[in-house]
């Protein structure tokens, strides 16, 4: 199912404005990005191969931030949890999702909210992979669940 074009923009713009407190801690300094035009770099602390970032504000190796992500398609994640809390905003492709309560499929425009601690699995879609906003209340990992 494709999303049109405006309902994307409100999502993201929901997003932006949700976030101005938490940019007015890095200065006054305005923020703006183009995912197509973002410097992507693979994401050491992943778990695998095939998922790369581009950081928009803050520093995800320390402490909150907001970054583009990228899935290869197919990627898997396996099941996992982080420490802080994790907010996603699909661009285009799909962030797959699954956790105790079923499957969501979070395509262009979608929103969802991934308290810490809370046991899910993740990947990309197969054909397309994944690029989406995410931003993190905290420093990003991702912790195997047993």
């Amino acid at each position: 199912m494709r999303r049109p074009v405006w309902m994307v923009a409100i999502a993201l713009g929901v997003i932006a404005a949700w976030s101005i407190g938490r940019l007015q801690a890095q200065g006054d300094k305005v923020t703006f990005s183009d995912p197509n035009h973002a410097t992507f770099t693979e994401m050491p602390n992943a778990g695998r191969a095939g998922v790369s970032s581009a950081t928009l504000w803050g520093d995800p190796t320390a402490g909150a931030a907001g970054t583009y992500t990228k899935f290869v398609p197919g990627w898997d994640a396996g099941w996992h949890t982080h420490t802080a809390d994790v907010w996603i905003v699909g661009i285009k492709g799909a962030y797959l999702y699954k956790d105790e309560a079923g499957e969501k499929r979070v395509g262009p425009g979608d929103f969802l909210r991934v308290p810490g601690g809370h046991k899910h699995w993740s990947g990309g879609d197969k054909k397309e992979g994944a690029l989406f906003y995410t931003e993190s209340s905290g420093k990003f990992d991702l912790i195997p669940a047993k």
